[in-house]
């Protein structure tokens, strides 16, 4: 089996690794309350599984490496419950944007933003946005729980999707760290407010914090919770993000269906 964790490899492994253009999965995360039940790393401790189950399952298609999880995230919504550590979105995207420009400078050219907090989707997406023409590289942002939508889903009880410290999380975290979950009393933490809280209108979007939706901080119902779908949930999410690392489209140059020119002014 590869060692695909960049914090467990050498420096001229990782060398060789850029030469046999590997892609670099940068996990980003957060350390916020997951209610009464869940340790503030839940997020860190999936997203980081996540992304190393990937790396193994894509490794023999394309050779990937994981650097270590970015576990400060965009968590102000949840900071009313305590536990939280928060940056702002300048913070955040400056520290994107230092690691990725380091990973580009050693030669890899795709970076896989993997990430496994909501509150980082947007941000993620801008600096995917910004980083690329910028750092010269091609850079894709993903988060597990929508990339594996579907297949997630079906394994799923009581909620669509995955849900703050529900059903889904609360699975995946008996799976990897059990006697940090406190079982007590699951189903009293049962909730069934969450989807479109950040709503407003028809489409639009407003932010609000997660105390507008939950008064204990958990969305979902995690008394479903078992650590065997944990790990099904686990190899699902891996599935969905090697799947997208093994795909050549993925990584493919950009197109450029433009002609000589237009009414006789080259664009060239």
């Amino acid at each position: 089996m590869p060692e695909v964790e960049w914090a467990k490899l050498k420096a001229h492994e990782l060398r060789d690794l850029a030469g046999r253009n590997a892609v670099v999965i940068l996990p980003v995360a957060a350390i916020e309350q997951h209610g009464p039940h869940l340790p503030v790393m839940t997020d860190t401790g999936i997203g980081g599984e996540v992304a190393r189950r990937a790396a193994l399952k894509a490794f023999d298609v394309r050779p990937t490496v994981v650097a270590p999880v970015v576990w400060s995230g965009l968590s102000e919504h949840h900071m009313a419950f305590g536990g939280t550590l928060t940056l702002d979105h300048e913070t955040f995207s400056a520290v994107l944007r230092c690691l990725i420009a380091s990973v580009v400078r050693h030669g890899f050219t795709d970076v896989l933003i993997s990430n496994s907090h909501g509150g980082n989707i947007l941000a993620m997406q801008t600096a995917a946005d910004r980083f690329a023409t910028e750092l010269g590289a091609t850079i894709v942002a993903t988060t597990y729980a929508m990339e594996g939508h579907e297949a997630i889903a079906a394994l799923l009880e009581d909620q669509g999707g995955v849900m703050h410290a529900g059903e889904a999380e609360t699975s995946m975290m008996l799976a990897l760290e059990p006697d940090l979950v406190d079982t007590a009393d699951l189903a009293a933490l049962a909730t069934d407010r969450g989807a479109g809280f950040l709503g407003a209108g028809t489409t639009s979007y407003r932010w609000r914090p997660f105390q507008h939706m939950t008064a204990n901080g958990v969305s979902g119902n995690p008394a479903r919770a078992s650590a065997e779908k944990g790990e099904r949930l686990l190899e699902a999410a891996a599935e969905a993000v090697a799947a997208l690392i093994t795909d050549p489209d993925t990584w493919s140059a950009p197109g450029d269906l433009r002609g000589d020119g237009v009414a006789g002014v080259p664009f060239r």
